[in-house]
């Protein structure tokens, strides 16, 4: 067996480091429950000296102009990784219990790939834009705006998809000039410190330009978000979580990223097929055990057809392997933390409470009395009002609601306060775009289409976040603007 890739070090100002007061905590593997090994557990003072670095390498250095130095660079940090990639695949399927299938796609293999969309952009950017020149009050002037690095960025990560969150942030940040201290998420730590390693042992990144902190302590994320020397804060995580953020990053005014919850729907029109809808629904409650915030968590089907959906969901279900993460065949894994697998059984359990039915599913698998596994659950029979309807939940359960034609549908996809993302399957491709065109979200798929990609801004309308992710529209995020007019002579 391929051995996994740990490291118990910060990355601060180019060093490899304990935490300052030699502080550590355990990484545990959430398919055996067994204690893999440990992770430095960074404290506030590290937080300062991580963003002492960042301020220092962006303010003192050329990092920030030489955009081919950068490019080289995140070439660098891609071969790195690929070279590791056996390790890394290990090592992620044993902290986060993500089935190895996955890391041949968004785990791992699709944001490796993405960073040389980063690189690119670093070279390739128009970071000037001519506006000509014009006739002022002070005479004529040649106006021009230029794209800066915002400067000091806290990237702050969740556990679900650490790989590919922590690249999705650092690499256009990096791409666009800017310094990086990177908290990993306390569950998934060894996908940060190691990333953090690569970049010390194995690229030109300067010291100081990119930064990794693991830490268990809640005040270290609070000590970054609030530090005055951070100029921009990209989060990914709960809404309710963003919303402390917003307000810690007040005060100083900082730039903020938020990628939040959502509670996606998938809309099944009356004249889709039941077939495609329910593999639809089936893969997006299973991969990852539906540890994702843009899953398409419900299904809205057409009056009457309820029953024909959820059998067709349950013999989807049935064909789709539950087990051991490292079994290539398998595609349910266990949910991250015992914490998080009795959040979701505590939302099952709310739908009982709420006079739903749990069609399938709905508690632990007998034949998995080890790791923090759920079955893969329907749920029936909610008010539009349920907690299980309205909040999300992050596991592997689907929510069904019933529709009366293509407008109740909409107006229950649109009845939340998240707009993250969602799905109109229809055998009629100009109906199901014109359904899509009234869905209040950042990404939709139409007919099974897959909107996920490196070049793709992903992010939400209403409380699933402010701003983009990758794309072009990412990197943009990363970057201020600075309008200039020089005086012309005549």
């Amino acid at each position: 067996m391929t051995a996994l890739m740990s490291d118990d070090r910060l990355l601060i100002d180019g060093k490899l480091v304990p935490a300052s007061d030699g502080g550590t905590y355990e990484n545990i593997n959430p398919a055996t429950e067994q204690v893999i090994g440990v992770a430095a557990d960074a404290t506030a003072d590290d937080v300062n000296a991580a963003v002492a670095a960042a301020r220092r390498a962006f303010d003192e250095t050329d990092w920030s102009t030489n955009h081919a130095f950068r490019a080289k660079c995140l070439r660098q940090l891609q071969a790195a990784l690929l070279k590791h990639a056996d390790e890394w695949r290990q090592t992620i399927v044993a902290e986060v219990g993500a089935p190895i299938l996955l890391t041949h796609s968004a785990q791992f293999d699709v944001p490796v790939a993405g960073v040389e969309f980063a690189a690119n952009l670093a070279e390739t950017y128009q970071y000037r834009q001519e506006l000509g020149v014009a006739d002022t009050v002070a005479g004529k002037s040649n106006r021009f705006v230029l794209r800066e690095p915002v400067g000091v960025v806290a990237a702050i990560v969740p556990w679900n998809f650490p790989i590919q969150i922590q690249l999705a942030k650092s690499a256009p940040a990096l791409a666009a000039g800017c310094t990086v201290v990177l908290k990993g998420a306390p569950a998934t730590p060894w996908s940060a410190s190691v990333l953090g390693r690569l970049v010390a042992e194995e690229t030109d990144i300067p010291a100081g330009v990119f930064n990794v902190l693991t830490s268990s302590r809640n005040e270290v994320g609070q000590a970054l978000v609030e530090h005055p020397d951070v100029d921009m804060v990209s989060f990914t995580g709960s809404t309710e979580t963003g919303k402390k953020i917003m307000v810690a990053a007040a005060p100083t005014l900082k730039k903020v990223f938020l990628e939040l919850g959502g509670k996606s729907a998938s809309i099944v029109l009356d004249d889709a097929d039941m077939g495609v809808a329910a593999m639809v629904s089936a893969f997006n409650i299973t991969a990852h055990s539906g540890q994702g915030c843009a899953i398409q968590s419900r299904a809205i089907v057409p009056r009457g057809k309820v029953d024909e959906f959820v059998e067709q969901v349950g013999a989807m279900l049935a064909g789709i392997k539950q087990g051991d993460p490292t079994d290539p065949s398998v595609m349910v894994g266990p949910l991250c933390s015992e914490a998080q697998r009795q959040r979701v059984l505590g939302y099952i359990q709310s739908a009982r409470d709420e006079g739903g039915t749990i069609a399938i599913g709905g508690g632990v698998p007998a034949d998995l009395p080890v790791g923090y596994y759920v079955e893969p659950t329907v749920i029936t029979g909610l008010a539009p009002d349920a907690k299980a309807v309205r909040e999300e939940i992050f596991g592997p359960v689907l929510v069904v609601q019933e529709h009366d034609g293509d407008d109740h549908a909409i107006a229950l996809a649109n009845d939340s306060i998240y707009g993250l993302s969602g799905g109109v399957l229809s055998a009629d491709n100009e109906r199901a775009h014109r359904v899509a065109a009234k869905l209040r979200t950042g990404t939709v798929s139409v007919n099974g289409g897959m909107w996920y990609g490196a070049d793709v801004p992903f992010g939400g309308y209403k409380q699933s976040g402010i701003g983009r992710e990758s794309g072009v529209q990412g990197f943009e995020e990363y970057l201020e603007l600075k309008a200039v007019a020089e005086g012309v002579t005549e």
